[in-house]
């Protein structure tokens, strides 16, 4: 029973990475396609190549380790784990259906944090007790901190480049633009690979050790970054069309100058919090990027209506998560599964 449980938690993680991919294709591909770069079809496959490449470079999982410490092994078995990712996905999938940029990884985070909440009531414990405030904070932290990080990058680089760039003829450089902004998207992508696909790692590796099959502390195998990095990269492939529209038009106008300031301001912040080990939000990331780019030709060309929409979906994305892993567990624990 234990090895066929962990088989469809296995599936359910790598369906969740897929998800994941073309969840938040649009972080990486939105300002590519909409200034006209790539076309959609060769922005997912140029996406998809910097996601997977992290797996041939990033060897020290620090993201993956982050989040395997969130919820105390004490509270932790398979049946949250298993909540924890329906619940993910759930969310995931309504957030795509609706076209809203939400957090892949607070929703996994969310789940997983509430499972293991309700995991800590049925055995009579405080919900508080099952999760790590020493790991949750900094998660609480970064939902502000990561888009206003994002914001003043992204704010920063494109008033370097104007100032670079103030005497270059504008077809000129819109030409070198659309050329770096190939490199932007791609360092993103890269980032984003690093940054999120570590998170379901994390998650594998804990079902590993409710399983029996590992020890905890042990050596994470490596079929579980391959599979990760490969079901991320071919989510991306699949693309996250209505939230690309979001992400590249709804939020400002972008510019290939713009694209290239905003893709890099996201990629410096995901690998700085990545070097720390700290599960960021790359919607939250990039989102903040874009928004300080649009700052630097004037406060309304940012549309702050459709901004504090998405600031109102990032607020709830952790809570909704948690508690309908919440429901979901009880569920699992009513019927005896």
């Amino acid at each position: 029973m234990v090895t066929t449980l962990l088989v469809f938690v296995v599936a359910l993680a790598l369906i969740f990475d897929y998800t994941n991919g073309f969840h938040d294709a649009a972080n990486s591909i939105a300002t590519v396609v909409s200034t006209k770069v790539l076309t959609p079809f060769q922005a997912v496959l140029w996406a998809a190549a910097f996601n997977f490449l992290a797996y041939f470079v990033v060897k020290d999982h620090k993201v993956a380790n982050f989040v395997s410490k969130i919820v105390f092994e004490h509270y932790v078995n398979m049946h949250v784990i298993l909540a924890g990712l329906i619940a993910a996905i759930t969310w995931n999938l309504t957030t795509w259906w609706f076209g809203i940029p939400s957090s892949s990884s607070h929703t996994l985070i969310g789940g997983f944090a509430g499972a293991g909440m309700t995991n800590a009531l049925y055995m009579g414990s405080n919900a508080l007790a099952a999760v790590s405030m020493h790991y949750i904070i900094p998660i609480i932290l970064y939902i502000v901190l990561a888009p206003f990080i994002g914001l003043f990058v992204g704010y920063v680089i494109t008033i370097i480049i104007l100032h670079i760039c103030k005497n270059a003829r504008p077809a000129a450089a819109e030409r070198w633009f659309k050329v770096l902004q190939l490199i932007s998207s791609g360092l993103l992508s890269f980032a984003h690979g690093t940054n999120d696909a570590q998170k379901v790692m994390g998650i594998l590796y804990l079902a590993l050790i409710s399983s029996k099959i590992i020890h905890s502390g042990a050596v994470m195998p490596e079929w579980i970054p391959l599979a990760c990095y490969s079901a991320i990269a071919l989510g991306t492939m699949s693309g996250g069309w209505k939230i690309v529209k979001t992400m590249g038009s709804k939020i400002t106008k972008i510019t290939p100058l713009e694209g290239v300031s905003a893709e890099t301001a996201a990629a410096i912040t995901l690998g700085f919090t990545e070097h720390f080990g700290i599960p960021v939000s790359t919607t939250h990331t990039i989102t903040g990027s874009i928004i300080g780019v649009g700052l630097t030709k004037r406060v309304s060309a940012v549309r702050w209506g459709v901004t504090i929409n998405l600031v109102w979906a990032w607020i709830i994305t952790i809570p909704i998560s948690a508690l309908i892993a919440g429901v979901i567990f009880a569920l699992l624990r009513i019927t005896g599964y």
